[in-house]
């Protein structure tokens, strides 16, 4: 198996120790420049996009064009891993023309934490596009001192009736197993954020009705893949970053195991010392620091078709996986990685199939990505 220490059987843990090498060329071209950029979107219907800086601007970009401030955005809480973050068009943006957008905001005592909200993007006015009606509709809870791990993904159920969103542990551990907190977990609600039907642990007084799955540490990763499962792309410590397949209820593990240790050296138990916890269909040791991730659906880079894409951020590039359905669960391999020369925060797929990625820091690079083939 590419990029593996050893062959594992269907429905085992594969820890990644080696990378595998590049396959694909490409060809990659410079489009705008951003400072410190999170978070990319392509709106429904167009090839305009979307695309947040962390400290406080949503831009509007058009291929050629100088991007443009939205006018409307919040106030954000920003330093560290903190400020502004995902946007993603509502599952009716044809009609509503609603964007969702997460950020941090400051709570008291110098503590902070993340939150959604959505509200209307108006294009009418060619000067400057505006969101109107920006609203509030969840919260991270409790809000807790220091700057790191807040998540705050966003994605849609395919049928457009759920929102799920992440939440990090905020760098606090225990709160990931604490059902009465929404801290390491991702949250399923309906679209006003409420806690959706159905959840797990509706009606149960000693847990968050909000809670979809729980265990988790810093997740920067969520999207539905082909078959409309839930996936997740989250940051390990020293060690074990990993890609999972979310299931309702299930406990991912952390802070109980991992597959690396912690930053101060000392070892986390092992994914496969506790089978009654849900080990990810992959991980990677060392880290490739994961910025987001894509299920491709295109036809531009052929074979790819329903695979998943993962930024590096530690890695510098991307890195492509296969998943496969066993009679034991949902196993992954890594196919190959692709250099890109600098930190990759964020990757979308193009109305045109070609992929765009978003450089991590001041000055990142919106950078097109396609085959060489093609860009010849």
């Amino acid at each position: 198996m590419a990029g593996c220490s050893n062959p594992a059987v269907a429905g085992d843990n594969v820890i990644v120790t080696e990378p595998a090498p590049q396959i694909t060329q490409v060809t990659v071209t410079d489009e705008a420049t951003f400072d410190e950029p999170w978070a990319m979107a392509f709106l429904p219907g167009s090839s305009d996009a979307l695309i947040t800086e962390k400290a406080g601007k949503l831009k509007l970009w058009r291929h050629g064009s100088p991007s443009r401030d939205v006018a409307g955005v919040p106030r954000v809480s920003f330093g560290g891993q903190g400020g502004l973050g995902d946007v993603v068009p509502a599952p009716d943006y044809a009609a509503s023309h609603m964007i969702y957008l997460s950020w941090v905001e400051s709570g008291p005592k110098g503590t902070s934490g993340a939150v959604v909200a959505r509200g209307t993007l108006e294009l009418g006015t060619p000067a400057q596009p505006r969101l109107t009606g920006l609203t509030v509709i969840w919260r991270q809870a409790p809000k807790v001192t220091g700057k790191g791990h807040f998540s705050h993904r966003i994605a849609f159920s395919p049928d457009g009736q759920f929102l799920f969103i992440a939440s990090g542990e905020r760098q606090k551990f225990t709160p990931a197993q604490d059902l009465k907190v929404n801290l390491g977990k991702i949250v399923r609600l309906n679209l006003d954020g409420t806690p959706a039907p159905g959840n797990p642990f509706e009606g149960k007084s000693d847990a968050n009705p909000q809670i979809w799955s729980y265990g988790h540490r810093n997740v920067l990763g969520l999207a539905f893949d082909a078959r409309g499962q839930l996936w997740d792309l989250e940051h390990g410590p020293m060690g074990g970053d990993e890609l999972n397949l979310v299931k309702p209820a299930n406990n991912y593990g952390w802070p109980l195991v991992s597959n690396g240790d912690n930053y101060d050296g000392t070892p986390i138990p092992r994914n496969a010392t506790r089978p009654d916890l849900i080990a990810p269909a992959i991980s990677w040791n060392p880290v490739i620091a994961p910025g987001d991730f894509i299920f491709y659906k295109g036809d531009l880079f052929q074979g790819w078709k329903g695979q998943a894409i993962c930024t590096g951020l530690v890695s510098g590039g991307l890195v492509r996986v296969a998943t496969t359905a066993t009679t034991s669960g949902e196993r992954a391999e890594e196919i190959e990685r692709i250099p890109l020369g600098n930190r990759i925060r964020e990757l979308r797929e193009g109305p045109d199939g070609a992929l765009y990625i978003l450089e991590d820091g001041a000055g990142g690079r919106l950078r097109k990505i396609v085959p060489a083939a093609a860009g010849s």
